[in-house]
């Protein structure tokens, strides 16, 4: 059997992650599901299009644009995910897209792809090739978080530690102000235990902040540290999987930004700063009301992001199969069968 190219088709991902059935989406619904999701992504990417236009700046709304390193552009691409094959003539012009290629005929045959009719498909033994330590990581960060109890105790105090004693590192922020001042601030850090999890909150604390932590997150034990109840672990979720595209469905990618835009939100409302004229009234942390509504509002996110990194997880689990059994034998290996 040949390959619509004329070479022998490549062994398939899916063989060797045990898929006996890839799924075809004709021109029709994969067009409309492309449809669905641009115009998702404009409801938030426009707005802060004509922001950015106009030189202006919103301190909630812009971070996901800004903070991760997925462009706006970049989430309008709409794609189906591996396993899935697209047909129909619109689908030829992913060709020229990084990570798809024409489908061979094993995959249009166990897509039930008609003769004739233009296929293409994601790329999935290129992506796993060049990618493949990155699904690994992403795999042992989601089933890790996943496992480990969840912990409500921190009270965003993070956020508090990034501009405490801020007179002192001369810190300003150009357009936020602190809602209990430089000196309010620093006794709420001071008079609170701060616990952070989160290499990349805690990377962010003031030189005087960082003692204060009880635990000392790095790059190194990420791994070890990262736990579901932590806000800035489940908005990581929409890094985990933009950085997994195209092998994941768009939708589960804009579901994990919807959720991290959610916690942003959030998380801000819990900061330091006095964000009621952008609409965001404060959630008083500082005070034993304040505490209880945070913890409220955070455990919700952990239910909601430990049913995405399940989905995340799932999805997954074929490409982990096949990316072992893809694994390139070490040299202690040659010897075994």
């Amino acid at each position: 059997m040949k390959s619509p190219n004329g070479t022998p088709p490549r062994t398939s991902w899916a063989r060797a992650a045990g898929l006996a059935k890839l799924q075809q989406l004709t021109e029709d619904q994969w067009t409309r599901r492309e449809a669905a999701h641009q115009e998702r992504v404009r409801t938030y990417a426009d707005p802060y299009l004509v922001r950015r236009s106009a030189g202006r700046k919103h301190p909630v709304e812009d971070f996901l644009f800004t903070y991760y390193t997925q462009k706006p552009g970049q989430l309008l691409r709409w794609h189906p995910g591996a396993g899935v094959v697209l047909s129909g003539p619109a689908a030829t012009a992913r060709t020229d897209w990084k990570y798809y290629r024409a489908a061979d005929d094993a995959e249009r045959a166990a897509a039930g792809v008609p003769d004739g009719v233009p296929a293409v498909t994601v790329d999935v033994e290129r992506f796993l090739a060049e990618r493949r330590e990155a699904v690994q990581f992403a795999g042992i960060i989601l089933a890790g978080t996943a496992a480990r109890p969840a912990q409500f105790g921190c009270f965003g105090l993070h956020e508090w530690a990034m501009v405490y004693r801020q007179d002192k590192f001369a810190l300003r922020h150009e357009y936020l102000t602190l809602r209990l001042g430089s000196a309010g601030t620093d006794q709420v850090v001071e008079e609170n235990r701060i616990r952070c999890s989160h290499f990349d909150a805690f990377r962010f604390y003031t030189p005087d902040a960082v003692p204060l932590n009880s635990l000392s997150p790095s790059r190194e034990n990420q791994r070890d540290l990262e736990q579901p109840g932590c806000l800035h672990a489940n908005m990581d979720l929409y890094k985990w999987a933009y950085k997994l595209a195209p092998v994941l469905p768009s939708e589960l990618v804009m579901d994990c930004f919807e959720l991290s835009w959610q916690i942003r939100a959030m998380d801000m409302q819990a900061s330091p700063y006095d964000l009621s004229e952008w609409g965001y009234p404060p959630i008083r942390i500082e005070t034993a009301d304040g505490k209880a509504d945070y913890v409220d509002r955070q455990r919700g996110f952990a239910d909601a992001a430990q049913e995405l990194r399940g989905r995340l997880l799932q999805e997954l689990d074929p490409l982990l199969t096949a990316a072992a059994r893809q694994q390139p034998r070490t040299a202690a290996q040659e010897g075994t069968p």
